[in-house]
């Protein structure tokens, strides 16, 4: 019996000690998956140079949208200062721009010139035509025992990609608009 008592009590505190998690690095609000999808389309008169993209997300998360340009991703909002062309209006201003509710989210180009008329075509390919952007969700850190301030630089993609710990290997793509 005394020699069978200590391996009780060892497989008792082993038990223990391996069912101890101190794991407390928990990222987000505990509720919501940080997920992405990428969607692409073409702004145009037609669809009022707007793209719209079904989310479905609480109230209380957060969207990131993010234009590809070239391999690289940027953040949106952005401006853009477009070059003086002969025959079109000097000091022209592109804006990306996006809203979002619990279920679109709304990618917009906005200037300060018509925008289908006084864009050179290289222009028009640059920015508005198949312009792809990354829609990041992302749970709001609200209150309550596991929110704390972000430590990530939202405008950086990578240390978003990286803070929340997504796989962006496979982004579904959806064509919109």
């Amino acid at each position: 019996m005394k020699k069978i008592l200590p391996l009780i009590l060892l497989a008792f505190v082993g038990l223990f000690v391996m069912s101890c998690d101190n794991n407390d690095n928990v990222v987000g609000d505990g509720d919501t998956i940080s997920l992405m999808q990428d969607a692409t389309g073409t702004f145009s008169s037609g669809n009022n140079f707007r793209l719209t993209q079904g989310i479905n997300i609480e109230s209380t998360d957060v969207v990131l949208v993010y234009r590809r340009e070239g391999n690289l991703w940027q953040q949106i909002p952005k401006t853009y200062y477009l070059d003086n062309v002969n025959g079109y209006p000097t000091g022209r201003e592109l804006d990306y721009n996006f809203q979002f509710d619990t279920r679109n989210v709304n990618v917009e180009t906005k200037a300060n010139f018509n925008q289908s008329t006084e864009m050179t075509s290289s222009e028009t390919n640059q920015y508005l035509t198949n312009q792809t952007f990354r829609i990041v969700l992302v749970p709001a850190n609200g209150s309550g025992s596991r929110a704390r301030k972000a430590d990530v630089d939202y405008s950086d993609y990578n240390a978003v990609v990286k803070y929340y710990n997504l796989d962006d290997s496979h982004v579904p793509v959806t064509r919109v608009n």
